[in-house]
């Protein structure tokens, strides 16, 4: 248990029966009436952004949260298996846990974060910003086509995701891709 005063960011809490961390919180006293907490939280679960004001010295449940490495092995359809990296320990996560999971090849590493009160449980599972991957099919550029649209080119990659690339990159070529909002990073 916690109070208001331990309130800093970073700070996870149990807000109505849901994990969530504490993105960004001011504490007010106005110059009549009790003192509060005004805060924005962020759902563990869904991403969600809350506000909430909190009165001053209020009790908080506060909970533990793990960050665990693990490796991507394979899809078996249903779900993704994975492998911690230092225990071997294999777990299995379904697909709607994991986000751009177009972009995850097999020995992909990744970080997981777990809540571990009242039972131990996966709440997300994030890719490292940057990926490399290749690119398996490319339409030719056609020379001159750049006058009156946007130089890029739609790609597939080796693990069957499509994203936009400039005009330069062909058949074969390895590039970066950043998975937090799916664009071309570099050729490798």
């Amino acid at each position: 248990m916690a109070t208001t005063a331990d309130f800093k960011n970073g700070l996870y809490l149990n807000y109505n029966g849901k994990p969530c961390v504490i993105v960004w919180f001011q504490h007010v006293k106005p110059g009549k009436g009790p003192a509060f907490v005004k805060a924005k939280l962020r759902n563990l679960e869904n991403g969600r952004i809350l506000e909430n004001t909190f009165t001053a010295g209020v009790k908080i449940d506060t909970i533990s949260v793990e960050r665990r490495p693990y490796q991507f092995l394979y899809d078996d359809g249903e779900a993704f298996n994975f492998m911690h990296e230092e225990t071997y320990e294999q777990i299995t996560l379904p697909h709607d846990v994991v986000e751009n999971s177009d972009l995850m090849k097999a020995g992909q590493h990744v970080e997981m974060m777990f809540v571990t009160e009242p039972e131990e449980r996966c709440l997300t599972c994030e890719l490292p910003t940057y990926v490399t991957l290749e690119v398996t099919y490319s339409e030719p550029a056609v020379k001159g086509n750049t006058a009156s649209t946007s130089a890029l080119k739609e790609v597939e990659l080796e693990t069957g995701a499509k994203i936009m690339v400039p005009l330069f990159i062909n058949t074969g070529d390895v590039i970066t891709v950043n998975t937090s909002d799916r664009t071309y990073g570099q050729r490798v």
